[in-house]
């Protein structure tokens, strides 16, 4: 085996050991609930606002897709999110402290829109 071949054998084993450890990785709000207790209920009230904001948006994105329609729809699909997270977000952002208009909650539910789409999907989808 070439010196190359022992490097991209290596390489591999590391991104497979790499996953494997990942898999077992406390997700973030859990660690910083721990390393933090203080702070732990505002983070997780808003680390749950954030994730009912990117499921609402993610099922409103592929009602729209699976329609057909997924383009030049950006304020229904955001009056729907709305809908379907909205209270519920407000109630746990002000549970974190954070006075949540829907204007505000509106640029939340950009911003979570803007970051799915430039992560892209992942290789072999």
């Amino acid at each position: 085996m070439s010196f190359i071949g022992v490097l991209e054998t290596i390489g591999k084993d590391f991104t497979k050991g790499f996953s494997w450890a990942m898999k077992y990785a406390l997700p973030a709000e859990k660690l910083t609930a721990l390393l933090f207790p203080t702070i732990a209920p505002e983070m997780t009230a808003a680390a749950a606002a954030t994730t009912l904001i990117q499921n609402a948006v993610l099922m409103v994105e592929q009602k729209y897709a699976a329609a057909g329609v997924s383009k030049g729809t950006g304020t229904q699909k955001l009056a729907e999110v709305l809908l379907l997270a909205g209270d519920a977000v407000t109630s746990l952002l002000e549970k974190a402290g954070i006075n949540a208009d829907t204007d505000y909650i509106k640029s939340v539910i950009s911003a979570v829109v803007g970051i799915l789409n430039v992560q892209g999907l992942p290789a072999g989808s």
